[in-house]
């Protein structure tokens, strides 16, 4: 089993930065694919970005080139950095772990979840 916790979300104006972390424990990460995702009131769950265990990445069209996704194995971590926040980023935002290293995008591909956290981008 992999417990996840996310911090780091908030309350913030549109154009300002937020870096999300991700810690695991029960397991190390190094092996697993990690992915975050988020949820906005109304809406369904949607994939932001995913690394793989080789640190390869992908991203959602509407985040990519504002938002970065990193890991620290040493530290059992995953991060997400979020520059550049518009209103419509507004959500919680999940953080999740996949069995088998590749990135993945999709909700039903990730075996593990964390509660999340809120992030509020006000305009």
């Amino acid at each position: 089993q992999v417990q996840l916790v996310e911090s780091g979300g908030g309350l913030v104006q549109a154009g300002d930065s937020l870096r999300l972390s991700c810690a695991a424990s029960g397991r190390t990460i190094w092996s697993y694919a990690m992915g975050w995702f988020r949820q906005a009131p109304g809406k369904e769950r949607e994939f932001v970005a995913g690394i793989g265990w080789s640190g390869g990445n992908t991203y959602y069209t509407d985040v990519k080139g504002r938002f970065t996704i990193s890991r620290d194995n040493a530290k059992n971590t995953v991060h997400l950095q979020m520059n550049s926040l518009k209103p419509e980023d507004t959500a919680v935002y999940y953080c999740a772990a996949a069995k088998g290293g590749a990135p993945h995008r999709t909700y039903d591909e990730y075996d593990y979840w964390g509660q999340g956290t809120q992030v509020t981008v006000s305009s």
